[in-house]
C-alpha cells in the first residue's frame, strides 16, 4: 500500500469524482484511476461504485476512509513538524476539545496561559468526545478537554469539574420570564436534546425519562450550538451544559437555571505515557482556573470519577445561576 494510492483514494472520497480528485492532486484522471484500482486490487475489495464520471463509496470504502484520512493527517503533521524543525520553530501545542469546551472554556484558558505559552504555536480542533479521547491516547494531541466518562487506560485525568445544566429558551417563550425554570414545566414541550446516549444525554434521560410523552416529538443533535440555533428558531426548548451559552451566546435565546441540578461533568486529559511539557502543564492549570471562575462550578477529586458517573439522576434544587444573555 503506497502513499500515493491512499492520497488518490482520499481525494476521490472527498470530491466525489475521479475528475475532481485529479484536479485537486494535479494529476491526470487516468493516473488517479490507476492508483485507486491498484489499491482495490491490493486490499481485495471495491472502494467505489462507478456511475460514469462520478463515484459512490462502498460500505468498505467508508470504513477504510476514516483510517486512511487519519494516517494521511499524521503524515501531514510529520511533514509540518519537519519543516518547523528546519526553521527552528517551537513545537506547536496541539489541543482537542468537545465543541462546548472549545467554545466555552479554552479561549479563556488560553488567554490566562498566554504569558506561559509565549510564541508557542497553538493548534485547536473540536471533535466528538470519543474522538478527543482517541486523539489524546494516540498522541495526536498533547492535551484534551472532554466530558466524562474518561476511564480509558492510558489517560491521565488532571481534574474533574461539574457545572449545572441550564434551560435554553427562545426570547419570547413565557418560561423566559421566570428567574428559575421548573423542570416539570418542560415535560410537555418539544425537547431539543443531545444524541450521544453515553454522556450528558444519559443524565438527562435519567431525569426526564428516555421516552417522554411529547406531543410535538423530539429533536436530537450532536452539538449544543446546534441546539441553541434550533431553540432560537422556535422549534422547542433545550436542557444543555452552560458552556456553549456562555462562550457563544445567540441573539434571541435566553438561558435560565433549572430547579433541579442536572450535573455536567468534564475534565482535562493528557497521554499517561508522555511527560508534560511546561506549556501543557500551564494550560491544564489555566483550564482549571477558567472552569472554577464559571458560575456554579465545582471541582472534584479525580479518584471520584466512578462515583460521579452515578450522580445526577435527580439532584436537589439548583442554586441560582447568573448568566449574561444578549
Amino acid at each position: 500500500m503506497e502513499l500515493r494510492q491512499l492520497e488518490a483514494f482520499a481525494a476521490v472520497m472527498s470530491v466525489g469524482s475521479v475528475t475532481g480528485a485529479a484536479k485537486l492532486l494535479n494529476r491526470s484522471q487516468p493516473a488517479v484511476t490507476r492508483l485507486v484500482q491498484e489499491l482495490e486490487a491490493e486490499i481485495g475489495y471495491a472502494l467505489f461504485t462507478r456511475h460514469g464520471p462520478r463515484v459512490t463509496p462502498t460500505a468498505q470504502g467508508l470504513l477504510l476512509y476514516e483510517d486512511a484520512e487519519r494516517a494521511l493527517a499524521s503524515l501531514r503533521q510529520v511533514h509540518a513538524r519537519a519543516a518547523e524543525i528546519a526553521r527552528g520553530d517551537d513545537q506547536p501545542l496541539r489541543l482537542a476539545a468537545t465543541s462546548a469546551l472549545a467554545v466555552g472554556l479554552l479561549p479563556q484558558a488560553l488567554r490566562r496561559a498566554e504569558a506561559h505559552l509565549g510564541a508557542t504555536p497553538v493548534q485547536l480542533r473540536s471533535a466528538a468526545p470519543e474522538q478527543v479521547v482517541h486523539a489524546v491516547l494516540t498522541g495526536a494531541v498533547q492535551l484534551g478537554a472532554c466530558s466524562l466518562p474518561l476511564e480509558h487506560r492510558g489517560l491521565q485525568v488532571h481534574w474533574i469539574a461539574q457545572l449545572p445544566c441550564v434551560a435554553v429558551l427562545a426570547q419570547g417563550d413565557p418560561l423566559a420570564a421566570l428567574a428559575t425554570v421548573p423542570l416539570a414545566a418542560l415535560t410537555q414541550r418539544r425537547l431539543i436534546t443531545l444524541s450521544n446516549p453515553f454522556r450528558l444525554r444519559h443524565r438527562l434521560d435519567a431525569v426526564l425519562g428516555p421516552n417522554p410523552r411529547r406531543g410535538d416529538g423530539l429533536i436530537e443533535t450532536n452539538a449544543s450550538i446546534n441546539a441553541q440555533a434550533l431553540v432560537r428558531a422556535g422549534l422547542g426548548v433545550a436542557v444543555l451544559e452552560p458552556l456553549t451559552a456562555l462562550g457563544a451566546p445567540l441573539d434571541g435565546v435566553v438561558v435560565r437555571p433549572l430547579d433541579v441540578d442536572i450535573p455536567f461533568f468534564f475534565g482535562v486529559i493528557t497521554p499517561q505515557a508522555h511527560p508534560l511539557t511546561a506549556p501543557v502543564r500551564a494550560l491544564a492549570e489555566a483550564l482549571r482556573e477558567a472552569a472554577l471562575a464559571l458560575p456554579g462550578c465545582r471541582q472534584h477529586d479525580v479518584a471520584d470519577h466512578a462515583s460521579l458517573l452515578q450522580a445526577g439522576s435527580a439532584g436537589d434544587a439548583a442554586p441560582p445561576l447568573t448568566l449574561t444573555n444578549p
